[in-house]
């Protein structure tokens, strides 16, 4: 919203607007974060996601086929965001033993809970 758009019709709609964003800027301030303008995403070709992920060719080419790794196509050539790549290697995350102990025990607690 632009300071000349406000006029006493549109008003309360102004004065939501400045309060969600200082909203924003608070709970940024709260964690310590400051406010990062979006970066341009500039995507990568399959050498360098092949470098990312540390993988041969042929085998992000196989990934690619079976539709298991988040890729572009643009005529003949692949193209790959680095961002989308490091978020695809983490959700692969095997749980430790300790994790699945946890998990088994609140599951069999809910379950015993449910029965009674």
């Amino acid at each position: 919203m632009e300071v000349n758009e406000i006029s006493f019709e549109n008003l309360p709609k102004a004065v939501a607007h400045l309060v969600s964003e200082l909203a924003e800027i608070k709970s940024l301030v709260e964690k310590g974060q400051t406010p990062i303008a979006p970066q341009k995403r500039i995507p990568i070709d399959i050498e360098e996601a092949c470098r990312i992920i540390g993988k041969a060719k042929p085998t992000v080419y196989a990934l690619v086929r079976k539709r298991l790794i988040p890729c572009y196509k643009s005529g003949k050539k692949l193209y790959f965001f680095e961002d989308e790549l490091l978020e695809w290697i983490s959700k692969g995350k095997k749980k430790t033993l300790q994790e699945i102990e946890s998990e088994a025990e609140a599951e069999y607690n809910k379950r015993k809970n449910i029965q009674r």
